[in-house]
């Protein structure tokens, strides 16, 4: 594991990105601790004047602390480049049918890529953010680890930034519990001891989902069908339903059917149909998912043509999963589970872990 964080940063530029939460705020008192001369770096990722994205109060809160704690801050929009680079995706993503999670083509194309970049121009050796995560450079080559707390490893977001960032990164939180966090930041005085955490995609912010979507793809509204055919209703759009989903149906309650909850168990997007079921229908699980377009931190592991036994998980906080991957070619993978898999949903990812180490990760594709 990597050393403790003043061998890390002592005497060196760090260069922190501030969002003007609790968790980097935190991060800026360990590194200045450590011996680090610690530049904040606050970026504007979404512009919006509707009131839903609260970006100038996060501004206005980064400024603060800097001030509480004597260190420079400095702005950067990078609102451009989020639209062309994670943004699109999201909409491309919606458009097939999928379940995109544009945190982690966030991380990899704008907080350790862009930013990174940005941060090299202000002088830094090292780059840091309020991740809950561990870094480590071994064999030269930068390793990922999960964090302390299991409750907020964020691990799985962050496996597809490239090992040559991970080298040049440190997360200051990788071996706290948000608990310590927040004691750390109360009684250092820091106003935003108690802020909440911010929750989903800045650009979506607190407004409704469905609604912020719709100004930018038609809904096309169409039947709901159960796996047999029957039209029980009709679904808002395709685009607004992800697999397993449970609420927001509408369809409950009827008196030809059980009690047993509706799922979202499928998607016919040649007839624009969402096909729901109740109960633990069979559709709801999955032995086996194939995944593209995979990233591993530094070189692909050894065995995956043969079969590489390690863990998976295929959504945030969820357990790890013992499975076998296979290397498929074109950098596309089959995954096969242990045990079968409820509500694994196309667009998401399949992230792969060996104990507490991150491997990468794959865009689920196809799930059977």
């Amino acid at each position: 594991m990597a050393p403790s964080l003043d061998k890390q940063v002592a005497g060196k530029r760090v260069i922190l990105g501030l969002s003007g939460g609790v968790d980097s705020a935190v991060a800026a008192i360990l590194l200045r601790d450590a011996g680090a001369e610690v530049h904040a770096l606050h970026m504007t990722n979404w512009e919006d004047d509707d009131g839903y994205c609260t970006a100038a109060d996060d501004l206005q809160d980064a400024r603060n602390v800097c001030a509480q704690l004597g260190i420079p801050l400095h702005h950067v929009n990078f609102s451009r480049q989020y639209r062309d680079q994670v943004f699109e995706y999201f909409l491309k993503e919606y458009q097939a049918g999928r379940t995109p999670n544009p945190d982690i083509l966030c991380n990899r194309e704008i907080k350790f890529g862009v930013f990174r970049d940005y941060a090299k121009r202000l002088g830094g050796s090292l780059l840091a953010t309020g991740h809950y995560a561990r870094a480590a450079v071994l064999d030269g080559t930068g390793a990922l680890f999960k964090g302390a707390d299991p409750d907020k490893d964020q691990s799985y977001f962050l496996h597809a930034v490239s090992s040559e960032a991970l080298a040049e990164t440190v997360f200051p939180l990788g071996d706290l519990v948000k608990g310590d966090v927040r004691r750390i930041a109360r009684e250092a005085g820091l106003d935003i001891h108690d802020k909440k955490d911010s929750t989903g995609i800045c650009f979506i912010g607190e407004r409704p989902f469905r609604d912020f979507l719709a100004t930018y793809l038609p809904a096309n509204p169409g039947p709901m069908r159960t796996p047999g055919g029957e039209a029980v209703g009709e679904h808002q759009g395709l685009m607004y339903y992800t697999l397993g989903q449970r609420k927001g149906l509408q369809i409950g309650g009827r008196q030809d059917r059980s009690e047993e909850p509706w799922y979202v168990v499928g998607k016919d997007l040649d007839q624009n149909a969402l096909i729901v079921a109740q109960g633990e229908h069979d559709m709801l699980f999955s032995d086996w998912l194939i995944a593209t377009d995979s990233s591993w931190i530094g070189a692909q592991p050894g065995g995956l043509d043969e079969g590489l036994r390690c863990t998976a998980k295929v959504r945030y906080r969820q357990a790890d999963q013992d499975c076998l991957v296979n290397a498929l070619g074109d950098g596309s993978v089959k995954v096969v589970f242990d045990s079968r898999q409820k509500a694994v949903a196309p667009g998401q990812f399949a992230v792969f872990y060996s104990a507490d180490r991150c491997l990468g990760g794959a865009v689920i594709h196809e799930i059977g």
